[in-house]
């Protein structure tokens, strides 16, 4: 789930952008942005410091900062496929407390899987909180598949390979990232009963409900779920707008044939009993679903106008600070 390279970049932990020397302008203060890359990616790859770079255009004077798990780009992309996801969320709401530009609120975009755990965050802890939360191509309701793997991808191979071999036992539900929100529609009671991450999330379990998961999600302004019409990663694509597969008719005793069922967002259990808060922003007017045309992650300019309208408000235009165009770095912030 790479995000496209939109240009080159040095990869390294840091990467400068060196124009003509000129005097320091001032820009409006703004809100600022998180981002949480997708699987596959890490949080410095050139497609990552390529896009920062353009939002930086769009927005001048936006102050990004990139989630990272691990400071090493290789370790950050490996923690895409193994790990617990419950811990890394943990590790990004430790990571925003300490960067001071965040404290006032941010706004945040999530690519892929990026942007479920974006949304944890904001269920499970929310301080700074979140303003706008834009996910692109995300699996709200899970997968019901797990991700194609190129040749050359061995993180992504021994990943799946793993999963397939138990994906709701112990080890792969805490050591597989994509385990951790695989929900099989035939295997509704196990994924209930041994899933430890979306299920807790999305308040599937009955005896485990969580009120302020949906008084947390339900304080941010605006929620953009965008999918891609052709995906054929996230399955089913509609996962990104909180759709699933039914589950088979066990009432009839007929296995799944031809055509699956798509349980839309509106008629979920999630939804109709507000588990979440996801019902509540939405009678707000305040879920936002779009669709970009084409596989999973080629964004190409969809993602334009969604960025210039939820991302960089102008937060005071009395208040403004020196930005130099001399020389602008991104990096861990």
């Amino acid at each position: 789930m790479l995000l496209s390279t939109l240009g080159v970049c040095l990869l390294s932990l840091v990467c400068r952008v060196v124009a003509s020397p000129v005097q320091p302008e001032f820009e409006p203060a703004r809100r600022p942005l998180v981002i949480w890359h997708g699987l596959g990616d890490s949080y410095a790859s050139p497609g990552m410091l390529e896009f920062m770079s353009l939002i930086k255009e769009m927005h001048p004077g936006i102050f990004v900062h990139s989630v990272y798990l691990n400071q090493d780009l290789k370790e950050d992309e490996k923690a895409g496929f193994f790990g617990n996801v419950n811990e890394q969320i943990q590790t990004a709401a430790e990571q925003f407390k300490n960067v001071a530009e965040l404290q006032g609120g941010f706004d945040a975009i999530g690519f892929s899987q990026g942007g479920q755990f974006l949304r944890a965050y904001v269920e499970r802890y929310n301080k700074p909180p979140v303003n706008n939360l834009i996910t692109f191509g995300s699996q709200h309701m899970g997968v019901s598949d797990l991700p194609l793997c190129s040749a050359w991808d061995l993180f992504c191979q021994l990943a799946r390979r793993a999963a397939r071999g138990g994906v709701y036992r112990e080890w792969a539900q805490e050591n597989l990232v994509q385990a951790q929100y695989f929900r099989d529609p035939e295997q509704l009671d196990a994924y209930l009963t041994h899933n430890t991450f979306l299920a807790a999330i999305n308040n599937e379990r009955p005896d485990a409900r969580n009120s302020t998961y949906a008084t947390r999600l339900s304080a941010l302004r605006t929620l953009v779920l965008v999918l891609f019409s052709a995906d054929k990663t996230v399955v089913p694509k509609e996962s990104s707008w909180f759709g699933s597969y039914a589950p088979p008719n066990a009432s009839a005793g007929a296995p799944w044939g031809g055509e699956k069922t798509v349980v839309p967002m509106r008629l979920q259990p999630l939804y109709r009993n507000d588990w979440i808060g996801l019902r509540a922003l939405d009678e707000r007017g305040d879920v936002v679903l779009e669709t970009c045309e084409g596989e999973h992650m080629q964004l190409g300019d969809c993602w334009r106008p969604l960025v210039q309208r939820y991302v960089g408000e102008i937060l005071d235009k009395d208040a403004a600070y020196p930005v130099s165009t001399g020389q602008e770095v991104f990096g861990l912030n």
